[in-house]
């Protein structure tokens, strides 16, 4: 049997020292997602280049949801958490001057030269979390939630698409719809969840027209958030069918990661769909056979 031990001459990925990148996976195992497993498809030095910038979503979204421990409360935490966040700009300033303090530093810096990362995606993800970070979105008007959806997920995919292996034009558009629909759907999933904790992400014209009233307090009762939720919902699919027309101009084989997590997310907008609009206060889960039917679903289009 041929011996797997590593010599020291033998590279690592991104060049980067193999504690660090054990670092850098503990943090994306730790969060407990299945995003590590769904990257395993990617050869080693691709898959640490996402598990980097996945490490660095955990952490800016973890500050702007207040899941970083502290003993402030009020506007003063409220205020710690832009301070905070504020801090990662100057940080990923910093990595692309060259500066390094640690594991993920490190390793983010190794991705940004081998893929040809940019620093304004990076930093519109950090003032999407900003959005987040202060008092909760109630009912946006229709740029500020195709802004908040294009820092929270577009720029994500911006970045991700050139670790897959495609910069072209083609892998921008597909990072554009795919971070949308991703993100609608995450609203039409969670917007119970969210009601609850004083959050509303659904447009206020639209809202409107249906005559539900802007207040999450109310907004789950209101007789017209089905018809709003079935608009959200036929926007979300436009941005999948675009997301998927886009990928066929693109490498096929870099495309692969995003048909697989496009595929997983369409799952649960058929789920949700199945479910039906009037029962938001109703559990959706997707099975594994439905997950499965929708990356199938993905890779056909």
């Amino acid at each position: 049997m041929k011996d797997t031990i590593r010599t020291h001459d033998e590279p690592t990925p991104l060049g980067c020292d193999p504690a660090d990148l054990a670092r850098v996976e503990a943090i994306v195992r730790q969060s407990g997602t299945s995003f590590a497993a769904g990257m395993r498809v990617l050869p080693p030095y691709r898959r640490y280049g996402m598990y980097a910038i996945y490490a660095f979503c955990r952490i800016v979204d973890d500050i702007a949801d207040g899941d970083t421990p502290s003993s402030l409360t009020g506007a003063a935490r409220l205020q710690e958490r832009i301070t905070q966040l504020e801090a990662w700009h100057e940080r990923i300033a910093r990595l692309y001057n060259n500066e390094t303090h640690d594991a993920l530093d490190r390793v983010l810096h190794a991705a940004i030269l081998f893929f040809a990362l940019k620093q304004a995606d990076f930093d519109a993800v950090i003032d999407g979390m900003t959005m987040d970070a202060g008092s909760p979105m109630v009912a946006p008007d229709e740029e500020t939630l195709d802004l908040y959806c294009d820092r929270v997920a577009s720029a994500v995919g911006r970045l991700s698409v050139h670790v897959f292996g495609d910069s072209s034009e083609h892998a921008v558009r597909v990072a554009y719809h795919l971070g949308r629909a991703l993100q609608l759907t995450n609203i039409l999933r969670d917007v119970a969840a969210d009601a609850r904790l004083g959050r509303l992400y659904l447009p206020r014209d639209l809202l409107a027209r249906f005559d539900v009233p802007a207040d999450p307090q109310r907004v789950l009762t209101a007789p017209g958030l089905a018809g709003v939720l079935r608009i959200m919902a036929a926007r979300a699919h436009d941005h999948f069918r675009n997301a998927f027309a886009a990928m066929k101009k693109c490498d096929r084989r870099a495309m692969v990661p995003a048909r697989m997590m496009g595929g997983s997310y369409l799952a649960i907008l058929n789920a949700l769909e199945r479910r039906g609009w009037d029962h938001v206060l109703t559990p959706s889960p997707v099975s594994k056979i439905r997950k499965a039917a929708g990356v199938l679903q993905a890779f056909a289009a």
